[in-house]
């Protein structure tokens, strides 16, 4: 059933146009990414589709009776209450039910008739609103968020950035909404509440549409990926890990059309020129009229080039010793709780240190000592290296002046640059014209992260401290300062929630949990593999351990003389779960069904494998006819190449498909 249907849509005009053209459709169940550089609109583009703002051109239509949530970046709040305030203040309609049926009981004692119709009513709209199921259905959302049950009474003034964002994440999901838009959802979540949210989002049956940066997020979240453009908008039934390779392929079949049909104009012109006033003068006249009627093909906009040009590029330093840092017996504790304690440390240089864990489990905390701006409560010696030129990156950009500008900001760590020579640097982190000249204060969360950035790069630095690093940086910026950083040659303490990102940089990862410091080697993924190692021997063990009262208790049976003969007469009058035919028939019908779903398989293999035979066969047909002269006809060649594209993602999709069935049927012996 389809929820949303957008159609021509436009933001702006002029020089200050967003978007335009914009077209897409979402249905009850469909999950999809929203994929922009910053600043080209996506946020906008969420706020028309929640009906904040209006667009300049085209429409939204949303089903009636959909209801739609919106999580927004900005942490919309109430002022003043609670968080369970806070929480239910999402059920305003709800609680309105809940007090008329509070009115309906009271009217009620009357005993007339027309006020027990009217309790009649009022009960089944409170019931059919499943009123009496919000206050569980918020614990259990809150809980999985981080807040724990004495958290329901803190008053919002006294909650972080953080955990205001993850408020407002709870509070959109506790709706249970048809039409959920989500704009960074992940942004002030660990890595724990961030695989508990793919799981929710991936069991709801609503239509989401999401925007992040999280690459691992959108990957396990989102098989649709739309694109963003300026002057275009691109939807791809793959996952964004897959969107990225294809758009390039698409990008590549376009400019080569466009470039063919460039050619072929600039020939005729030129034939033009040539006989317009000789002997072919008919026939320079007859192809003028052919390219006056000619469509022609725009060169295919990337949106992703300038957000590509960004060179994260770390500037030559010394060469520091062997050892960077050693750690001894650290501790910290905030607010009378052990963050952690006894953490002995060793670094060596070109090593990439990791730091993961909840929510305030202390990542910040550890990585300030280990720069050594601990607190006077902190315990513990760290000894610093020789040849040390250190930088550090803060999450919350504490090294920006609010009052300065771009150009002043970059001038204060590198006084010998004139201005011209800031603003030509700047331009490498996309600050071009009068944004070099804006102040701080001004700049949203994406253009402070990248001026940040800009002044920790300026300087040789050997070894660096970064806290959250791609928190505010679009994905081609994150992929860039990833791959700079994966050839640092210096050494790095990185707290990051971005898994894709640590998996790329780091060779080592400490993981804070319970007041206790592990030490992991290796990436992300092997981690990630440790934890659930540790993760299903906890279960299988727990497992065993519910079970043993009942082995035991049948031990004692077997051998218990009476009991023998207890079990004995009860089974002459009571069937076994394998006498009893009613099990027996259930069993047969599981099997019959397992069997129907078995072969339902193998039949959508073979299915699948002639469909993609078919595909690549009329893939190979379609490319070369693209190969050939279009003799002028470029809209009749313009729509092949279009239906050459679906073609190729339906294949795509297919063998995607094939693949996951055939693995699954090869897992279960029944390849």
């Amino acid at each position: 059933m389809t929820v949303l249907q957008v159609a021509d849509l436009g933001f702006g005009y002029g020089a200050d146009k967003l978007f335009q053209g914009v077209t897409f459709s979402l249905e009850l169940g469909q999950r999809a990414a929203l994929m922009a550089p910053n600043g080209a609109g996506k946020s906008t583009l969420l706020r028309i589709l929640a009906k904040e703002i209006t667009p300049d051109t085209g429409s939204v239509v949303i089903r009636r009776e959909t209801r739609v949530g919106y999580c927004r970046q900005s942490h919309e709040l109430p002022a003043v209450g609670t968080v369970f305030e806070a929480f239910l203040s999402g059920f305003h309609e709800v609680l309105e039910l809940r007090r008329e049926l509070h009115e309906a009981q009271e009217a009620a004692a009357s005993g007339t008739e027309q006020a027990l119709t009217a309790l009649a009513h009022a009960t089944d709209r409170y019931q059919i609103a499943h009123g009496d199921a919000i206050e569980r259905r918020v614990e259990i959302i809150a809980s999985h968020l981080g807040f724990a049950e004495k958290d329901m009474e803190r008053p919002l003034a006294s909650l972080s950035g953080g955990e205001r964002g993850r408020l407002h994440l709870g509070v959109t999901l506790a709706q249970e909404p048809d039409l959920l838009l989500l704009d960074e959802p992940t942004n002030h979540l660990d890595l724990d509440t961030i695989d508990w949210l793919e799981k929710h989002l991936t069991g709801l049956p609503s239509a989401l549409l999401v925007v992040s940066h999280d690459r691992a997020f959108l990957d396990d979240v989102c098989p649709i990926t739309m694109e963003l453009g300026r002057r275009s908008f691109r939807v791809y039934p793959l996952r964004y890990s897959d969107y990225a390779a294809a758009r390039e392929e698409d990008l590549e079949r376009e400019r080569e059309l466009a470039e063919r049909q460039e050619a072929f104009v600039a020939k005729t012109e030129d034939f033009i020129r040539k006989n317009i006033a000789g002997q072919k003068t008919k026939q320079a006249q007859s192809r003028r009229r052919m390219l006056e009627k000619l469509d022609v093909l725009e060169r295919p906009e990337d949106v992703w080039a300038q957000a590509e040009k960004i060179a994260f590029r770390f500037a030559p330093a010394p060469r520091t010793g062997e050892i960077v840092l050693e750690a001894k017996d650290l501790a910290a504790e905030r607010g009378g709780r052990i963050l952690f304690s006894g953490l002995d440390l060793l670094i060596r240089r070109g090593e990439r240190v990791g730091i993961v864990g909840p929510n305030g489990a202390g990542k910040s905390t550890l990585m300030r000592l280990l720069a050594g701006m601990g607190g006077p409560e902190d315990r513990g010696e760290v000894r610093r290296g020789t040849n040390l030129c250190e930088g550090y990156f803060d999450q919350h950009l504490g090294s920006l002046d609010a009052s300065k500008t771009a150009v002043e900001e970059i001038r204060s760590v590198r006084g010998d640059l004139n201005a011209d020579a800031a603003r030509n640097y700047l331009a490498r982190f996309r600050f071009y014209g009068d944004d070099t000249l804006r102040r701080v204060q001004g700049f949203s969360g994406g253009e402070r992260s990248r001026l940040a950035l800009a002044k920790l790069l300026l300087e040789p630095r050997n070894l660096l401290f970064l806290d959250e690093p791609t928190n505010h940086l679009d994905i081609p910026a994150a992929e860039i300062l990833e791959e700079a950083l994966s050839s640092f040659e210096g050494t790095a303490v990185i707290v990051s929630h971005d898994r894709r990102f640590l998996e790329g940089t780091t060779t080592r990862l400490l993981a804070i949990r319970d007041g206790r410091v592990e030490i992991y080697p290796g990436g992300f993924r092997d981690y990630e593999a440790h934890v659930e190692r540790i993760a299903k021997a906890a279960a299988a063990a727990q497992a065993e351990e519910n079970a043993a009262p009942a082995a035991r208790e049948a031990q004692g049976q077997k051998g218990d003389g009476r009991g023998g003969r207890a079990v004995k007469r009860s089974a002459a009058t009571v069937p076994t779960e394998t006498e009893d035919p009613a099990a027996k028939r259930r069993a047969f019908e599981a099997e019959k069904a397992q069997a129907r779903a078995l072969e339902r398989k193998k039949k959508r293999v073979r299915d699948l494998e002639d469909e993609i035979a078919k595909g690549e066969e009329k893939l190979e047909q379609m490319r070369e006819e693209l190969k050939k002269d279009p003799m002028g006809d470029w809209a009749k060649l313009a729509e092949l190449v279009k239906e050459e594209q679906a073609l190729a993602k339906r294949v795509e999709a297919a063998m995607t498909e094939w693949m996951a069935l055939s693995e699954e049927l090869t897992a279960g012996g029944q390849a």
